[in-house]
C-alpha cells in the first residue's frame, strides 16, 4: 500500500493494483496497491480534517470551468492549480459553454485567459452545443490518463460523451432556481478513449480544500511568482510586507497580475 498518505479512500481511481485470484478463478481480491506516480488530494467534503484522494497516476488534469451557469470563481481555479502543482500534475484550463456567454462574460473570459496564459497555463475554450473546440480538446488527450474536474454543471460529462462516440453518460440540466449544477456523476470513473488514452470523470466539486501545505511553500505553486523568489531579500519571505520582496516589486511594476496576487493572499490567510 502507498504509505505516503492516510485518506478516506485507500484505493482511488487510476491506481495500479495487484489482485489475488481465488476459487479457481471464480473470485479475486485486491492484494496490493502499487506505488503511485502522483495523486490529487483534497480535504474530505465530509470532514475537513481528513484527506480524500480524487485520482492517481495522472498525466493531465483538465479543469473544466465556466463564466456563467454555473460560474467558476477564480479562487476555486487557483486553489486547484496550487494543489495540482504541489502534487506534480500538469493542468489545462478549459472554459466550456461558450455558446451561452453574453458580452460581459466574453470580456471576463478574455481577462482570465490572458491571466492564466501569462502564468504559463494552456487555456482552451469549448462549446458543447456548437461542438466548438472539440478537435483541440481531443488533440491534447494523448495516450495517457486525463482527469476531468470542476463544478457540477460545467459540462464535464457532456464533453466526455462528445469525445467518446456512443458513450452516452447520464447528464442533467442546471438547477433552474439556483443556477448551480446538479450532481449526476456520483463517483469518479475511468473510461477508455478510442486513441488508447483514458479519461476520468469526477463528481462535481463545490469547494476545493487544500491540505498539508505550509505558508512558506505556497508561492512556489504560483508559476509567475516562483520565478521571482530567488530575488527576494529574505529566504522566508511570504510576500506581504517584507522589505526587498521581488514579488511585491513585480506587482507594483505590473509584471504580476493583481488578481493572482489577491488570490495568493487569500489562500495564504486560509492556511
Amino acid at each position: 500500500m502507498d504509505t505516503e498518505i492516510t485518506s478516506t479512500n485507500p484505493v482511488a481511481v487510476g491506481d495500479e493494483v495487484e489482485m489475488m485470484v481465488e476459487d479457481n478463478g471464480a473470485a479475486a481480491s485486491l492484494s496490493e496497491v502499487l506505488r503511485r506516480r502522483n495523486y490529487l488530494v483534497r480535504s474530505s467534503p465530509h470532514n475537513i480534517s481528513q484527506k480524500h484522494i480524487i485520482a492517481a497516476n495522472l498525466d493531465l488534469a483538465i479543469l473544466v470551468a465556466s463564466i456563467r451557469d454555473p460560474r467558476t470563481s477564480q479562487g476555486f481555479i487557483d486553489r486547484f492549480l496550487v494543489t495540482a502543482a504541489a502534487y506534480h500534475i500538469a493542468v489545462l484550463i478549459l472554459f466550456n459553454k461558450l455558446d451561452i456567454y453574453r458580452q460581459k462574460d466574453r470580456v471576463k473570459l478574455d481577462l482570465l485567459s490572458s491571466i492564466y496564459q501569462n502564468a504559463g497555463y494552456q487555456v482552451l475554450t469549448t462549446s458543447h452545443e456548437e461542438k466548438q473546440g472539440q478537435e483541440a480538446l481531443i488533440a491534447v488527450l494523448g495516450t495517457g490518463t486525463t482527469l476531468f474536474i470542476g463544478h457540477s454543471g460545467v459540462g464535464k460529462t457532456s464533453l466526455i460523451n462528445r469525445i467518446i462516440p456512443g458513450m452516452d453518460l447520464k447528464t442533467r440540466e442546471i438547477s433552474g432556481w439556483s443556477g448551480k449544477g446538479v450532481h449526476t456523476t456520483t463517483f469518479a470513473e475511468m473510461y477508455d478513449l478510442p486513441t488508447a488514452g483514458r479519461v476520468i470523470d469526477t463528481p462535481g466539486i463545490r469547494e476545493f480544500g487544500i491540505v498539508d501545505m505550509s505558508r512558506s511553500e505556497l508561492s512556489h505553486y504560483f508559476p509567475e511568482m516562483k520565478a521571482l523568489l530567488e530575488h527576494c531579500r529574505f529566504n522566508n519571505c511570504v510576500h506581504l510586507d517584507e522589505p526587498g520582496c521581488a514579488v511585491k516589486q513585480a506587482l507594483e511594476a505590473g509584471r504580476l497580475h493583481p488578481e493572482r496576487y489577491i488570490s495568493y493572499v487569500s489562500i495564504l490567510e486560509s492556511l
